[in-house]
């Protein structure tokens, strides 16, 4: 299907502009001339518009914002057009505008609003056209998209929380190596030419620590070189197959942060399925949606597993068990909801369960780690302190 730009009069010799959608030129000139219009030129529409559109992205809170919206104004009567054209007129994001823009003239030329939203998969993701495409057919576009308006306000809470559970002891470990590296590479050197005029022999304390500044002053370059090479190298290895099973296998594993993302990561699974599920979408294309949303390799494949047992018509609480990832109570909970024909109500109640988790775990890592960094900084800045004034110290007492 392509999109051609059309013009031409009609009986009364008015002109006539417009797009259409067709298979070919001939099959707009067909349509054209059933509508009884003399046909004046026939230009195809090129789509590097909507792919220069994709390379730039859109808060998802935009996009929440925008699906409310377009939900509440469908829900009282509004059409989808002029729906858009009120949502385009508000929006002040400029990609997002001309995104809109752009999907309002799909419409316009005979364009399912799902298949409009297909165009920007950078903008919206597969679960929700997948869900609008099931509102559409089913009549229920509104409650859809009041539905996915939710799903993703839900989702960004939970996306907030752990951002701030883990950029408060980011920020504080690299303020405290930096701080660290200043006192080693520009402090130290002042005191140990001055200790070097003495012509003793300093404390063993003093002496380690102006070796460790004096390397660190030649070598700083080839280190930072190697972290930057380092995390290069491993972030390439990641986006491997066998690497990104192996990498995100051992994030779950990590002490306290591995837990709260393992429990992120099964809110969200649940939480997912439960949605495309309640919504009508596939069993089949809800979990290759969740797989792919899942942000998590092992978790991905874990999904792809459910997937095909479910296609030989067997449970998606066997594999579940199998891997080790999902505790028992969630997996069990899964089973009692397929056995019950209940599971979209069961999935809800291990997404909410885990949102109250998470919740408890930030409060808890919050409350850990700030004495943790504030011992180990303590330790190292007493350590360079003690250091350098030992010499001074023993001079003292001799004098």
């Amino acid at each position: 299907m392509a999109t051609f730009k059309y013009v031409a009069k009609d009986q009364n010799s008015r002109n006539v502009a417009g797009k259409m959608i067709a298979d070919d030129q001939a099959a707009v000139i067909e349509e054209l001339r059933k509508r009884k219009l003399i046909i004046i030129s026939i230009t195809p529409v090129k789509e590097a518009v909507s792919m220069s559109f994709s390379l730039k992205k859109v808060k998802a809170e935009d996009l929440v914002i925008f699906a409310r919206q377009l939900a509440t104004m469908v829900e009282a009567g509004i059409p989808i057009l002029q729906a858009l054209d009120a949502l385009q007129e508000q929006m002040t994001q400029p990609y997002f505008k001309k995104v809109i823009s752009a999907l309002r003239d799909d419409i316009q030329v005979g364009s399912s609003l799902s298949a409009a939203f297909a165009k920007y998969p950078k903008v919206f993701d597969p679960l929700f056209i997948n869900m609008v495409k099931v509102g559409e057919t089913g009549g229920v576009l509104s409650g859809i998209l009041d539905r996915v308006a939710g799903y993703m306000e839900k989702t960004l809470r939970l996306r907030a929380k752990v951002r701030s559970a883990m950029i408060y002891p980011i920020v504080v470990v690299l303020m405290a190596l930096a701080i660290t590296t200043v006192l080693l590479v520009k402090v130290v050197p002042t005191f140990a030419n001055i200790y070097d005029s003495f012509g003793k022999e300093l404390p063993g304390m003093t002496q380690a620590l102006i070796t460790i500044s004096r390397v660190l002053q030649k070598q700083i370059i080839w280190y930072i070189g190697g972290i930057v090479l380092f995390g290069f190298l491993v972030s390439r290895w990641h986006r491997t197959e066998k690497g990104g099973l192996i990498l995100d296998g051992a994030i779950l594993r990590i002490p306290i942060f591995g837990e709260l993302l393992r429990k992120v990561a099964i809110s969200r699974f649940s939480r997912t399925l439960a949605t495309l599920t309640q919504s009508g979408v596939p069993i089949l294309e809800s979990l290759e949606i969740v797989g792919k949303s899942s942000g998590n390799r092992l978790i991905e494949k874990v999904v792809e597993n459910v997937k095909n047992n479910v296609r030989e018509g067997e449970s998606i609480a066997t594999p579940l068990v199998k891997s080790g990832v999902f505790p028992p109570m969630v997996t069990r909970m899964i089973a009692i909801g397929e056995k019950s024909g209940q599971l979209e109500k069961m999935l809800t109640k291990i997404a909410e369960f885990y949102d109250d988790q998470v919740d408890a775990a930030v409060s808890g890592l919050t409350s850990i780690i700030e004495p943790v960094i504030i011992g180990f900084l303590g330790i190292v800045v007493g350590f360079i302190v003690i250091a350098l004034f030992l010499p001074i110290l023993t001079i003292t007492q001799i004098l």
